[in-house]
């Protein structure tokens, strides 16, 4: 497809995210209640993490259910999640409440004994090089991690590679000019990743946990939405918004610099097609080009 093709593609479909009647299920979730509840438990990421990403598990397994519901109509019982970067397992118990089986890619053996959890299954791996054939999963997540992958995109591209056809990708991520883009760091980062991190060592006498240029990369949405211009044809953008805010303020994705510095975290989501032939084929491409945008509304 041409460039100005993708282009209207992405547009209408960043139309289509949040607004008619494409809008997400999960969108009547996204309250400012929701948003409060979920920045203000950010303080505790590293004092304590359990607090943190016990809320942020809850958060995540409803939009997963809900996003995997709008596509094929049906609950998560029975489907196979593969988390990337899923740590110590956090997640575990939320996904087995909805009856499905939970499996963590993690590459540090230390992150993924971190809580002292134990989840079945888990694997060591790498985000970047999948250790799952193709078409593996019904759904694939990545919360909160592609800002710790110097390559997050072909991440990205791994996590479509292993979801099957008609399945689920959910990819979430710290935009660095948001505000938690530094992490423990910020808002120095806005000065420059090595100079928060120096900062930081000289206050705490300690190195940052997530380290810039080693464990913590400078991502931004715009990166997220090239990535989502130039997919394959055979993956179709279901949404993109910001993953903290309330449905109102969705709309900020759309705006170019201010997106960087407010959209604290973006969401990608997206699925695969089955492959088709003759008329199906001809019926697919359409819908894959032709999203449908719908008047704005307030």
């Amino acid at each position: 497809m041409s460039l100005p093709g993708r282009c209207a593609r992405l547009a209408a479909m960043l139309r289509a995210a949040h607004i008619g009647t494409r809008r997400p299920r999960f969108a009547h979730r996204a309250t400012l209640r929701r948003s409060l509840r979920l920045l203000g438990s950010f303080k505790f990421e590293q004092t304590d993490p359990a607090v943190f990403y016990g809320g942020l598990a809850v958060d995540t397994s409803q939009l997963v259910r809900d996003f995997y519901s709008d596509l094929t109509g049906r609950a998560l019982r029975g489907t196979t999640v593969l988390d990337v970067g899923g740590g110590p397992g956090y997640f575990a118990e939320e996904f087995a409440r909805e009856g499905a089986r939970y499996i963590p890619v993690e590459p540090d053996p230390s992150e993924m004994h971190a809580a002292g959890l134990s989840v079945p299954g888990a694997v060591r791996g790498s985000g970047m090089a999948l250790p799952f054939r193709n078409d593996a999963v019904d759904i694939c997540i990545s919360s909160n991690v592609a800002e710790h992958v110097p390559q997050p995109w072909v991440m990205a591209d791994e996590m479509m590679r292993v979801t099957r056809p008609g399945g689920l990708m959910i990819l979430s991520y710290t935009v660095w000019c948001g505000p938690f883009g530094g992490h423990e760091t910020g808002p120095w980062h806005y000065l420059g990743g090595e100079y928060a991190a120096r900062r930081y060592l000289r206050r705490t006498g300690k190195e940052p946990k997530n380290r810039f240029g080693k464990s913590l990369f400078s991502v931004s949405a715009a990166d997220g939405l090239k990535w989502a211009r130039a997919v394959p044809e055979d993956v179709e953008i279901l949404a993109i918004f910001p993953r903290y805010h309330p449905r109102w303020a969705w709309w900020l994705v759309r705006v170019p610099a201010l997106r960087e510095l407010l959209v604290s975290n973006l969401v990608v989501v997206a699925t695969k097609r089955a492959p088709a032939t003759g008329q199906n084929a001809a019926t697919s491409q359409r819908s894959a080009v032709e999203l449908p945008a719908t008047p704005e509304s307030a």
